[in-house]
């Protein structure tokens, strides 16, 4: 076993251990229509008698334009229940977003825009949120979709099915990064085109980006089918953003950060169904109450790593422990932010109160706790450089001296997770979290001074590459089972299939099912397999599904 004592400062600095952690993942379509409705349509922000519905429209020449909505209980419109008018211009893009009243609850719609000329956009489907009692809802769970590295089969699958009711998008709808940087030229489809070229920083690049991923037929058929709840993680602005800054951000070259992070908001506030709330909730029923905060851009703090702990010198092995027990652990770090974090407490005791069955957190990054294990790090260190052996020693001995291996989630803001813990526990809550971000899917009971708090189920990535990519020495299934076998919360992982998530839920249990796509490197629906866990009301701890 490496120890802290093994470890040389020097090579670690030359292999960029100080920074975010060299086991996390790299830090680093068809064209649409010129005119007329150019994207297709989309739904979000859906209530028991509400939905917002999404279009974009350019008229010829450009312009602005005011465009007629039409809602309607059939797909062939012989009765129109609802409908209202909208501008769409420059000013947003040309796209366009309106919220329509008046539904009956958990009720199938279809919806369609007339434009001035009296051309129509394709038919939109949709589905309110349920009332009063419910007895089943299904939920797709989708994150990490890199355009390059892929086609969006999992988008294509999800968007051919009836047992889902809503889709929850939980973040990097897209990347920031620049044509053949991640992934690299050799690795990039050649179909698969972005635009612009270069990373994105200002508001036309991040709109142009938008416009390139939203060409994509799968993901438009998606959003034309299924309403979806949706909120960015980092790579909707930049790597590892927190509130005032990102990893990959650089003032002299770059501008301000308070710059770039409003032109990311707002290119994805006018591109997708979205309101312009930080955070918001959303009622199923009394069968759940869905909770969509917002966990990289508002409220988190400033990150912190190995680096810090390395950074005052002396020797590693204390070092790691002064910092496990000092920074880490410093009660005043946040990822959501104190007013969120209030919101969340109340929303979470609200909803206990009110007899709802589930509280579902739908956040963007694990919190489960998960470290390195010795026999993954052997495995590693048989192929690494004298670098990398060093970059892997640190994180073992971080790993024994109980730091995770990721400190951009949860894990890397343990006060704020303890808080979040204890209000769903004294909510009395029935906390089902899920998390994107980390490309592979995993499956964890949660806790709480040893006392069960919840359960994670944590998807997988719909293109972006997983382990498989960073180790392609190690059997897949070795690594899974050695990280299970040595995290006491972590209950199955995955970690090299592409694909989807789904949640069914009834009154007596909630049950996750991990979807893998036979291939992204071409186009196919077909899947390579499947995997179910199921935890049952009240009992906050998972069971394998036979």
């Amino acid at each position: 076993m490496i120890r802290a004592l093994d470890l040389d400062r020097r090579l670690l600095l030359k292999a960029g251990a100080l920074g975010a952690g060299a086991l996390a993942m790299p830090a680093g379509a068809a064209l649409a229509k010129t005119s007329g409705f150019t994207h297709n349509v989309a739904s979000g922000e859906p209530g028991p008698d509400r939905m917002m519905l999404w279009t974009r429209y350019l008229p010829i020449g450009g312009g602005e334009a005011r465009i007629e909505a039409e809602v309607s209980e059939d797909a062939g419109f012989a009765r129109i229940v609802r409908g209202g008018t909208v501008s769409c211009g420059p000013e947003r893009d040309h796209t366009a977003k309106l919220v329509v009243e008046g539904l009956a609850p958990g009720r199938t719609y279809h919806y369609r825009f007339r434009a001035p000329d009296g051309s129509l956009s394709p038919v939109g489907r949709t589905r309110t949120l349920p009332d009063g009692q419910v007895r089943r809802f299904g939920i797709g769970i989708f994150s990490c979709a890199n355009l390059p590295f892929g086609w969006f089969n999992a988008y294509a699958h999800a968007a051919g099915r009836e047992d889902i009711d809503l889709m929850v998008h939980l973040g990097d709808y897209l990347y920031e990064y620049q044509a053949g940087s991640y992934p690299s030229s050799k690795l990039a489809l050649a179909e698969r085109v972005i635009a612009p070229a270069h990373e994105l920083v200002a508001l036309a690049d991040y709109r142009a980006r938008f416009a390139a991923y939203r060409s994509d037929p799968d993901l438009q058929r998606l959003h034309q089918y299924f309403p979806m709840v949706m909120m960015w993680d980092d790579h909707e602005s930049a790597n590892n953003a927190w509130r005032d800054g990102a990893q990959n951000h650089q003032d002299a070259s770059e501008g301000a950060w308070a710059v770039r992070k409003a032109a990311a908001m707002r290119a994805y506030r006018e591109w997708l169904p979205v309101g312009e709330e930080s955070w918001q909730s959303y009622q199923i029923g009394d069968l759940a109450t869905l909770f969509r905060p917002e966990t990289r851009l508002i409220g988190r703090s400033m990150p912190i790593g190995l680096g810090t702990a390395l950074a005052q010198g002396g020797d590693v092995g204390a070092a790691l422990a002064a910092f496990r027990d000092g920074p880490w652990r410093d009660s005043s770090r946040t990822m959501l932010g104190l007013e969120q974090e209030g919101w969340l407490a109340e929303g979470l005791a609200r909803s206990r109160r009110a007899g709802t069955r589930w509280q579902i957190l739908a956040q963007q990054v694990i919190m489960g706790e998960l470290s390195l294990s010795p026999k993954v790090a052997e495995w590693m260190l048989e192929k690494a450089s004298p670098e990398g052996k060093q970059t892997i020693a640190l994180h073992l001995a971080a790993s024994e001296a109980g730091l995770p291996i990721n400190f951009d989630a949860w894990g890397g803001f343990p006060a704020a997770r303890r808080r979040l813990l204890a209000a769903s526990t004294g909510a009395d809550a029935d906390l089902i979290v899920l998390s994107g971000d980390s490309h592979n899917g995993w499956a964890f009971d949660l806790d709480l001074d040893g006392m069960p708090a919840g359960v994670e189920f944590a998807g997988h990535s719909v293109s972006s590459p997983g382990y498989e990519s960073a180790f392609p020495f190690i059997d897949p299934r070795d690594m899974a089972g050695d990280l299970v076998a040595h995290n006491r919360q972590l209950r199955w992982a995955d970690t090299s299939r592409r694909g989807y998530l789904t949640i069914e839920l009834t009154p007596e249990r909630a049950t996750g099912e991990w979807l893998f796509m036979d291939t992204i490197r071409e186009r196919s629906t077909i899947l390579a397999g499947r995997h179910a866990m199921t935890v049952r009301a009240g009992a906050r701890r998972l069971t394998a599904e036979t």
